[in-house]
Formats: C-alpha cells, structure tokens, sequence
C-alpha cells in the first residue's frame, strides 16, 4: 500500500526547490556577466521564474515547517569535488548538474501530490539540459580580442603573397583572414595551411573566408561568412565549438540576427568607401554606434575604407578591432602598415601608471 504525501515528501521539494533556484541563478550570472549574452541570459531567467512559479502552486506552509537545516545531515557531508572550481566552465557544468538533478527530484517527488505539476517540472529539465549545452559550448569557445585583422587577397598584394603575411606577422596583427575567391579546393586548402604553419607560432589567429569546409578541413581558428554564405546556425551545428564563427553585417537588423544566432565576431561596415568594395555604400558609422550601444561586449571588426587615422579616431569612440586588406596587402612596408594599425588601436591609457 503506498503511503500519501506526507511532510516527508514536502521536506524534499523544499530542498530540491532551493537547489533549483540557486543553480539557475548561477547559470544566469554566466551568461549575464561572463557571456555578456542577452539571449541566454533571458532564457535562464525565464526558466528560473518557471522554476519559483511552480513551487509556488505547493503548500508555502508545509515546505517552511518542514525546513531545518539543523536536522539535515546532508549540510555537514562536503566533498572535495565540490570545493574545486578552476574556472568558469566548472562552476557552470556543476551549476547545470544541479539544477537537472533538482529538477529530477521535483519531477518525481510532486508525482504523489500532482500530476500536472510533475510534467511541468519533467518540461523546464528539457529545457535546461538544452540551455545548459548552450551555456557550456560557448564558454568552451576561445575568447575573440582581436585588434587588427588582415583580410590576406594575394590579388591585393604589393609584394610576394608570403612577404606580406611574413610582415604583418611581424607588425603585431592578430588575425590572418584568408580571403581568396578563385583558387581551386585544393589551392586553398594547401595556402591556408601554410599560412596556419606561420601564423599558429606567433599566437596569430586563421580564419577562411566563405569555406567552413577547407576552414575544417585545414584546421583554422574560424570561418568568416556573408549574408549570402552558409547561415550561422547551419554552420554551428556543421563545426560545433571548433570553429569561431564571423558574419559580415551591413544593417541593425542583420547585426541582430547574428548575434541572436551566435556569431563570435562580427564584420561591421562599410566604415568608408573601400578600393576592394568600391560598389558598397558606406553605413558602418550608423552600426557601429547601434552595436556599441545595444552590444558593448561583442567582438567586431569595423571593415571598409579603414586607415591607421581612421582606425585611431574609430578606437576613441570604443570600436575595439578593424579588419583591413588594401592598407597593408599593398603597401610598400607592409610591416610597418601593419604597426601603425596596431599602434591606433591600442586603449588610449595604455602603459599609463606602468613603469
């Protein structure tokens, strides 16, 4: 004969309650603080107040009367798995098994006091082991600080294509985007892994333009994508966490649906009328301004018609990396094209108080 819900069964949901809230308090500090992520960060607040609404359809009084936190010989039992915590992926992988495990306890032990309660509680642990991957596979993913980006076109090149990568290796640039159109697939696998054997020493992130094929294939750091190039969320589910994903955005309104779908970086332009994009109107002041206002943490890269002056003065308004190609690809120094770049974005307080 079983036995009705009795104060036992309301002590256990008290207890797997708290856990719930406060493990989902965790998951939203993450994706509000850390990820800098509104998407995520809404979606854990909803399912935190999904979480304290359905707890709230239980009897107040039997869950008070029943918590002791003197009588509970679990306060005193601590494991040293749980003292440890080397960074924010730990604390967030312990935070989302505590709040599926919180849940699976509501789930059961509401069975004996509502159906209906139950099934909403077995719905918000779906629902959680979704956004708990989602958390998890973006704190996985390198962080994108990149200052000054080099859309490498051997087309655009003064000197030899290996002379100029050689230079802006040399002059401080932190991203090689090798961007070329018309080379066979395996022409352009074979130079991408070349510039990734030169590139990779000197810490200096490879990105593909277009190709997240000869991007997997070669083992770059990402792949850049345009409006009319594979989506974002295809080219996630494609590459998962190996790849940082970029999208070119020339409006409000695709700069939000790349951020909404998870872009790491995003191109922001055109800044000027460009030599390489001579066609393209430039609207990438209005962007920026939309993007540093609405999404300050984001990286991007403001692109088009970009000098170091133009860099410098983009810098000062909070414009924190430029993608460039004709500045350095043809200039008679690259090196030094390239230093005068990395010289316009560094913070203005930079080196102040050192010494």
């Amino acid at each position: 004969m079983g036995h009705s819900p009795g104060t036992d069964h309301f002590r256990i949901l008290d207890a797997a309650g708290n856990r719930g809230r406060e493990a989902f308090r965790v998951l939203e500090d993450a994706a509000r603080f850390i990820l800098e992520d509104p998407v995520l960060t809404e979606s854990t607040k909803t399912l935190r107040h999904e979480l304290v609404s359905a707890l709230k359809t239980l009897p107040q009084s039997m869950l008070l009367d029943q918590r002791s936190v003197a009588s509970d010989p679990g306060c005193s039992i601590s494991l040293e798995t749980e003292r440890a915590r080397p960074d924010a992926l730990a604390v967030v992988q312990a935070a989302a098994g505590r709040a599926t495990e919180s849940l699976r306890s509501l789930e059961e032990w509401s069975k004996p006091v509502s159906e209906g309660l139950s099934l909403r509680f077995e719905t918000m642990r779906y629902a959680t082991y979704e956004l708990s991957g989602l958390l998890i596979e973006r704190l996985q993913r390198p962080i994108v600080d990149w200052k000054v980006c080099l859309l490498l076109t051997e087309s655009s090149c003064r000197l030899a294509h290996e002379e100029v990568l050689a230079a802006a290796l040399r002059g401080g640039v932190d991203c090689i985007q090798v961007r070329e159109k018309n080379r066979t697939d395996a022409e352009l696998l074979t130079l991408v892994r070349r510039v990734i054997e030169q590139a990779r020493p000197a810490g200096v992130s490879v990105v593909v333009n277009d190709r997240i094929d000869v991007a997997l294939a070669a083992d770059a750091d990402g792949v850049h994508l345009g409006q009319d190039d594979l989506g974002l969320a295809e080219a996630r589910r494609i590459a998962g966490s190996r790849l940082l994903l970029g999208s070119t955005t020339h409006d409000p309104k695709e700069l939000e649906a790349a951020i909404e779908a998870g872009a790491d970086v995003v191109g922001v332009g055109a800044m000027f009328r460009s030599s390489t994009k001579a066609g393209v109107d430039p609207q990438g002041a209005v962007l920026l301004d939309h993007l540093l206002e609405k999404h300050p943490a984001q990286a991007h890269l403001a692109i088009g018609g970009l000098d170091a002056e133009r860099a410098r003065t983009l810098a000062g308004i909070g414009c924190r990396g430029v993608a460039v190609c004709a500045e350095i690809c043809g200039a008679e120094d690259p090196e030094s094209a390239t230093r005068s770049f990395v010289e316009a974005m560094r913070p203005v307080n930079a080196g102040v108080g050192e010494g």
